[in-house]
């Protein structure tokens, strides 16, 4: 039998405890996460393609929760992947400042500690506070990020807010603003009363409640009945919409009335229009043109007059006595005893309705006109590149096109498929954007006005306002006090963390960017918008491919939350069962835009995996020689493998073509189940325990020719293995004799033919 006392150099037990900190303190001295040093220590060709991402930045809210952790393992997957294929692989760190996100959270902090509000402390007292708030969540976000084994290159991490995204953010405005897509007009946003300020709809939350439909008369003598859920709207009520093709209320369109609505006056027009569902309610719908979206844009198609009866503080305001001053919900009451005294009330239905609620405050969305400032996106104007096969330099286009044709003309590709469908029917009903936010944390906006804000919609006087990165030399000019929506900048994101507007060679070498990793639930806030942001600005598209992830979801598959005691800790489970473990449990069974259902059970049993490989490690070490000749002839690509051997490598080599094209193809999910079971089942079960007679009783080439397919098999699959478990594979390769010419790092090690 061979001796070896390689074995002496490799635990009895795996502790990724005593690991994962030391090796990636390596990997970052080595400075291989930065393709220059690639390229530099010729790891890498300037010739050779490549491959670069950015991370989706998490808000320095606080914590990486389990999401991102699935988020991350993905993209460094594919990072690690590209890189051992020998691409320039270039993936950027950063993180957002989540202007109302982190605003709301030091403004609680500030309330529970101090009991005061931020107007206590005046606006640059209180970002300071925020400022350091963000700092410090940042650091703690940096270091989880380096615990998920993110292979990230650190040299050029980026800020949503630092100086550099600050420019990028006013030079994005200022060119929009030139070509006449960004303007300040009066338009129904999401107002959050509780915040004072604009919300956009991914800070909405939808609560199923149980709610009450009431139907009604105006007045006694009306011919239509309405029905609503909030008859306080109704003192603005300046029409009726009917479907023009339903018979019971055709006769009534185009004609006015004079009503008395519990003590307030209305004028009433009849309107047809095909919005309006005949079979839902009475099928009259009452047109609210201040306080719901559906219904401004009735009254823009009809011309209707716009009546605001509920203020910025969800109160009546002062126009409706005797209801002035008082919460809708209370003014709500009161209409409805007064429609049951006066015998207009027809009947009282209870429904399951949804109620919005402002994200990061509680508090119930009021739809209001508003002036702010807003992106348009139907607005037609001439693109000025000639870089996008799909729309010609001077040619006249929309956002929504840009938008639209970037993928259904095969430029961005959507992983899976099937939402692009989902994709495309969003763009058909997208509105305009409200980019302005009513916060001081965030993105101010890089408009001045001479004196004071206008409060008008003509805003395109040369001597009335400035717009760019900083006001003119004359005195007497204010910057809006607005911050814009953290969208936004982070719509800039794969141009601005490359230099962008500066012409740099990172522009150069790396955009569009090769893949988009993020989670299905911000396709259109986020993934759409990075499209109509570049598309425009750059003439380019910000990536080749999305790929969408799901949601990790418990056991039973309910949404992780705090309040369900459901969450789990990436951090914490990283720790207790080693971070690889964690990776491998998070991939299996993660389909491309499916949900994950996650446990501990099932990491548990990765860490299982984790210590198969080690001790397949171990035994392999163990039967290789100590005499320098002999372990020369195992390690060298001249020593032939006999018989069964030489099968079971070609057998081998068509697991790594499929786990190779399984990865390409992003069935990331069915590699790491291959790689799971090749290794346990495969290589351990069977080829390990054939192997053992040959190597304790067979003749000099057969022991041989066994441990050098051993060998071949447990090299190769530990660089298969590598970018699912970077830290155990790593950790092994440091140990293991290797061939002349192979890498000191596993990291960098090419990729198996």
């Amino acid at each position: 039998m061979i001796k070896c006392g390689n074995m002496k150099n490799l635990a009895k037990n795996y502790d990724p405890r005593k690991v994962e900190k030391r090796i990636y303190s390596k990997w970052e001295k080595s400075g291989f996460f930065n393709p220059d040093v690639c390229l530099e220590r010729k790891k890498t060709t300037p010739r050779a393609p490549y491959f670069s991402m950015v991370l989706p930045p998490p808000n320095v809210t606080g914590v990486l929760h389990i999401g991102h952790a699935l988020g991350i393992t993905t993209e460094d997957i594919l990072t690690r992947f590209y890189r051992m294929k020998g691409r320039r692989t270039l993936w950027i760190p950063g993180t957002d400042h989540a202007a109302i996100a982190t605003q709301s959270k030091v403004e609680a902090l500030l309330e529970k500690q101090e009991k005061k509000n931020r107007h206590d402390l005046g606006r640059r007292e209180f970002l300071k506070r925020v400022n350091r708030f963000a700092a410090e969540s940042r650091s703690t976000i940096l270091g989880q990020l380096k615990k998920m084994g993110a292979s990230l290159d650190w040299s050029r991490e980026a800020y949503t807010l630092d100086k550099e995204r600050n420019k990028a953010v006013a030079t994005a405005f200022k060119k929009l603003y030139d070509l006449g897509l960004i303007y300040r007009g009066v338009r129904i946003v999401n107002w959050d009363p509780k915040g004072q300020t604009t919300v956009s709809d991914d800070e909405v939350n939808h609560e199923e409640t149980e709610g009450v439909l009431y139907t009604f008369y105006y007045e006694k003598g009306f011919p239509i009945p309405i029905a609503t859920t909030r008859p306080e709207t109704k003192l603005g009520d300046t029409a009726i919409a009917v479907n023009p093709k339903d018979g019971r209320y055709k006769k009534y369109i185009g004609k006015k009335f004079s009503v008395n609505f519990v003590g307030t006056p209305l004028i009433i027009k009849v309107v047809g229009d095909k919005a309006v569902n005949p079979s839902f309610g009475t099928g009259a719908l009452g047109v609210t043109p201040a306080h719901s979206l559906a219904d401004w844009g009735i009254a823009k198609r009809h011309n209707l007059e716009t009546k605001q009866v509920i203020n910025e503080y969800g109160k009546i305001n002062e126009n409706y006595p005797p209801f002035s001053g008082k919460k809708a919900k209370e003014a709500r009451k009161e209409i409805v005893e007064r429609l049951k005294k006066e015998n207009l009330l027809l009947r009282e239905e209870k429904i399951k309705q949804s109620i919005a609620k402002a994200e990061r405050t509680g508090g119930i969305i009021e739809p209001l006109p508003k002036l702010q400032w807003f992106i348009d996106v139907d607005k037609e104007f001439s693109f000025p590149y000639s870089t996008l096969s799909f729309v010609k330099k001077g040619e006249k286009t929309t956002l929504k096109k840009l938008m639209s044709l970037s993928v259904k003309k095969g430029w961005i590709s959507i992983v899976p498929k099937r939402f692009e469908k989902t994709y495309f029917h969003w763009i058909e009903n997208l509105h305009d954007w409200c980019i302005s936010r009513q916060i001081w944390f965030g993105h101010r906006i890089p408009v001045y006005y001479r004196k004071q804000k206008p409060q008008t919609e003509d805003h395109n006087q040369a001597d009335n306002i400035h717009v760019g990165e900083s006001p003119p030399e004359k005195e007497g000019w204010k910057q809006d006090p607005d911050t814009l929506d953290t969208w936004f900048s982070s719509g800039l994101w794969t141009f601005s963390t490359l230099g962008w507007p500066e012409k740099t060679k990172d522009l150069k070498n790396y955009h569009p960017t090769t893949v988009l990793a993020t989670g299905y639930d911000i396709l259109f806030f986020w993934v759409a918008r990075m499209i109509l942001m570049t598309t425009t600005l750059k003439g380019e598209i910000p990536f080749h491919c999305v790929y969408l992830h799901g949601i990790v979801r418990d056991e039973k598959g309910q949404k992780m939350s705090k309040s369900l005691g459901n969450a789990l800790d990436p951090v914490n489970l990283a720790e207790k069962y080693g971070t690889d473990a964690l990776r491998m449990s998070l991939i299996m069974g993660s389909a491309p835009g499916n949900d994950v259902k996650m446990s501990e059970s099932k990491i548990k049993a990765q860490k299982h995996f984790a210590n198969k490989i080690w001790n397949a490690s171990r035994f392999v070490l163990s039967i290789l020689p100590e005499n320098k000749k002999e372990l020369e002839k195992i390690t060298s690509k001249n020593t032939p493998l006999l018989g069964k051997d030489s099968l079971s490598y070609k057998n081998f080599s068509k697991h790594v073509k499929e786990v190779s094209k399984d990865i390409e193809n992003f069935r990331l999910y069915l590699a790491a189940e291959k790689l799971y079971h090749y290794f346990w089942h495969t290589f351990a079960d069977v080829i390990i325990e054939e192997s053992k007679q040959s190597i304790h009783e067979g003749r000099e080439e057969e022991r041989l020719s066994a441990s050098r397919n051993l060998y071949l098999q447990l090299i190769e699959q530990l660089k298969l293995l590598h970018p699912f478990m970077p830290f155990l594979t790593e950790e092994i390769w440091a140990i293991l004799p290797k061939s002349p010419g192979s890498e000191e790092f596993l990291l960098i090690e090419k990729w198996p033919q």
